[in-house]
């Protein structure tokens, strides 16, 4: 099987990958029900995995793995979790990858490595203030397209958030993968950000502050 990186995107992940803190796990999720790219996907993620000894990844079927697939809220494939790993103990931060995280989401998959071995959000003061004070919980769907240069950076805000607080989930969604799920949310132009299953929509890559904003009106608070 060719390999999905070349030695030169190795040689920069892995330049990336030495400021890895924590210890990083990837959790899989595929299916053998037509998943056009899980296998491209698990291969990916295989390739990514094997660039540091920080990194370690588990694989699951949606099938035959489905009561971890509840467990983490996994529904679709192919899927990706990024969470910690301390010990044998799985910290999970509400990181999700729905579909390929190919082309510049590859870059969103690498941030969000090292973000979560930072085990730290970035995030500015108000932010995470705001974000501790909640009281219902936050889902965050940012559509996006591999092809989309200002995606990423709306995907790497949104799990930011997510790993300030275990109230919000955050799933980046490839929304060519997962074409009815972008059209229940009207999503015509990317990136674009589902705030509580339609309760709020943003669209394209704004501000902390906007996005704030954003889920105080969808949450009235």
């Amino acid at each position: 099987m060719a390999k999905l990186l070349n030695e030169h995107v190795e040689k920069q992940v892995r330049d990336v990958f030495e400021e890895l803190k924590a210890p990083v796990h990837i959790l899989f999720f595929g299916s053998q029900d037509g998943c056009e790219y899980c296998e491209d996907t698990r291969q990916l993620v295989e390739e990514v995995a094997a660039l540091s000894d920080k990194i370690s990844l588990s694989v699951y079927d949606l099938e035959t793995d489905a009561e971890t697939a509840r467990t983490y809220q996994i529904d679709k494939s192919p899927a990706l979790v990024i969470a910690g790993k301390e010990g044998d103990q799985i910290i999970d931060y509400g990181v999700r990858f729905f579909g390929i995280p190919a082309g510049h989401e590859f870059t969103s998959l690498i941030q969000d490595i090292v973000l979560v071995s930072g085990r730290d959000s970035g995030l500015s003061p108000s932010t995470r203030e705001f974000l501790k004070s909640l009281k219902q919980p936050v889902h965050l769907e940012v559509f996006v397209t591999p092809t989309c240069p200002y995606c990423p950076r709306a995907v790497i805000l949104a799990h930011m958030m997510a790993m300030e607080t275990p109230m919000i989930k955050a799933d980046m969604v490839e929304a060519m993968e997962f074409p009815a799920l972008a059209d229940r949310h009207h999503v015509s132009g990317v990136p674009h950000t589902v705030i509580n299953d339609g309760a709020g929509n943003v669209v394209g890559a704004v501000p902390e502050a906007s996005l704030v904003n954003a889920i105080r009106q969808a949450l009235r608070v």
